[in-house]
């Protein structure tokens, strides 16, 4: 597969082994990979970059964590694990010039896969920011954990001419360096290596007073270097997204290649959530789960399913799924549907027209295949027509209505605001999490990704599997850009927060 969208360009690809093409864990991604792989390779390297990314995600959106902290990076990295990704956990947890198998072969993945998503996330602007915001965090990240040798090395290897300031001209600045560099308070600024940058490549520690200006130049200490390249690498992805954009028609005449790369964004990287024939859970019982293990979706259904004994074909669908995943078998499905549709029809108009998808969804029609719940995604993101009710309620339903459900559900009102807040701005598995919070009263801020992740969820909880803890008082909103916070910002988007 051939990654070199550019096709007139001076710069050199990627040849030779792989000691040669990747002796440094940490990468700008200026070359290309030119290699051929195989499809199944180019989709499940995706799946895992995505799969990182929106780890970085939860751990700053949902969690509310303070990137790059030490809470923030031990939640990455255990995630990153949890996942099975600990090759992505070894480039993050330390980065360096090993030669070993391992290590190159986790290189070649890292450096493959950022190319890949770049043709997915290219398309639109809200696509090109959102993927810009990750791979920041993921490189600054990674910047961060490196030692001092590892940083020469990479410095040297990519032809960065930043030398630090000598000793001499440390002892006469130590003054100004003392009072201006933003760690002193807490470190030993006299072992703090300095960099004599000019100033416009460090505007957002300018902007934030967080090094000192002579003649032109910012004195940086080693700490935030990271300024510096991230700058760099952020122009660099932005230029490199555009151009790929304009050569999408290019990549995607490889019929092959489209449907992966335009829905890539939307793909669910998690569990399937297969149900597992030693789960079983009695039809009978479906009522009182329903108000606390499911989410608000499935909840939405089942009560239509209840009030006007039938669903709609997409609501068949996604219900009917959800509750095989979650250990209903077929036998007691066709009972628990048949129930419900028989009050309003014939016993045998239901047998003839409904009957078989039923035992189309277990497998046991047609193709017979076993197919699997649909995730948040997929809901999220279906076409829901008049007097039909699946779909994700915080995504399709009105904000009034919305609201007036949850408070009929009896949740506190700050907890409705939250969760209809995070609605409004779009951001609907945010809202499904602070939904679980509410109904079992706790402070997890679980990432909801599936319906099903959901059910299991609640149910380790209810059978203490899991340890509840009490809601705490509401946080600030740390994603509220300070006038001091500008890490991830450049001088367009610090003009827009002015004016905004």
């Amino acid at each position: 597969m051939d990654f070199n969208i550019k096709r007139k360009s001076n710069k050199t690809v990627v040849t030779g082994s792989l000691v040669e093409n990747y002796p440094h864990d940490f990468q700008m991604y200026k070359v290309p990979p030119t290699e051929n792989i195989s499809l199944n390779e180019f989709e499940a390297l995706a799946l895992e970059r995505l799969t990182l990314l929106r780890c970085l995600a939860t751990a700053t959106t949902l969690k509310g964590l303070r990137p790059y902290s030490e809470e923030w990076t031990d939640f990455v990295l255990g995630d990153l694990k949890t996942q099975g990704l600990k090759y992505y956990a070894r480039l993050c947890e330390k980065s360096g010039c090993g030669t070993q198998e391992a290590d190159l072969q986790a290189r070649r993945k890292d450096h493959i896969a950022h190319f890949i998503l770049r043709l997915a996330y290219c398309r639109t602007e809200e696509l090109r920011r959102w993927y810009i915001s990750r791979e920041l965090e993921l490189f600054k990240m990674r910047f961060m954990t490196m030692k001092s040798d590892a940083v020469e090395a990479f410095f040297k290897l990519n032809n960065l001419c930043y030398t630090s300031i000598g000793d001499d001209e440390k002892n006469e600045l130590m003054k100004y360096l003392r009072e201006s560099t933003f760690h002193q308070n807490t470190q030993n600024i006299e072992t703090f290596k300095f960099y004599k940058v000019k100033f416009f490549e460090v505007l957002d520690l300018v902007k934030a007073r967080k090094v000192y200006l002579k003649g032109g130049y910012a004195y940086v200490p080693h700490k935030d270097f990271i300024s510096v390249l991230s700058a760099q690498f952020r122009t660099h992805l932005r230029q490199s997204l555009a151009i790929a954009c304009q050569h999408l028609g290019e990549i995607e005449q490889d019929e092959r290649l489209v449907s992966l790369l335009k829905g890539l964004h939307q793909a669910y990287s998690g569990n399937d959530f297969i149900s597992d024939a030693k789960v079983i859970v009695p039809i009978e019982s479906i009522d009182s789960l329903s108000v606390k293990s499911f989410p608000l979706c499935m909840r939405q259904l089942h009560e239509q399913l209840r009030s006007a004994h039938h669903l709609k074909h997409g609501g068949r669908l996604q219900y009917g799924l959800f509750l095989k995943g979650i250990g209903v078998t077929l036998e007691d499905s066709l009972r628990f549907w048949r129930e419900e549709f028989t009050k309003i029809m014939e016993l045998d108009k239901f047998e003839k027209q409904y009957a078989y998808n039923i035992r189309y969804n277990y497998g046991k029609e047609g193709s017979k295949k076993n197919y699997t719940p649909f995730n948040c995604l997929k809901i999220i993101n279906t076409n829901v027509g008049p007097g039909e009710c699946h779909g994700c309620p915080f995504r399709h339903s009105d904000f009034s209505i919305l609201k007036n459900k949850l408070k009929g559900y009896g949740l506190e009102g700050q907890a409705v605001n939250d969760i209809v807040d995070m609605t409004k701005k779009g951001h609907y598995q945010i809202a499904c999490s602070k939904y679980f919070d509410a109904v079992h009263n706790t402070d997890l801020g679980l990432g909801i990704n599936h319906p099903n992740q959901f059910f299991e969820e609640s149910q380790k909880l209810i059978k203490g599997e899991i340890k509840i803890e009490p809601k705490k008082e509401p946080k600030p909103n740390n994603n509220i850009k300070k006038e001091d916070d500008f890490e991830d910002m450049d001088l367009d988007e610090i003009k827009e927060w002015k004016e905004g």
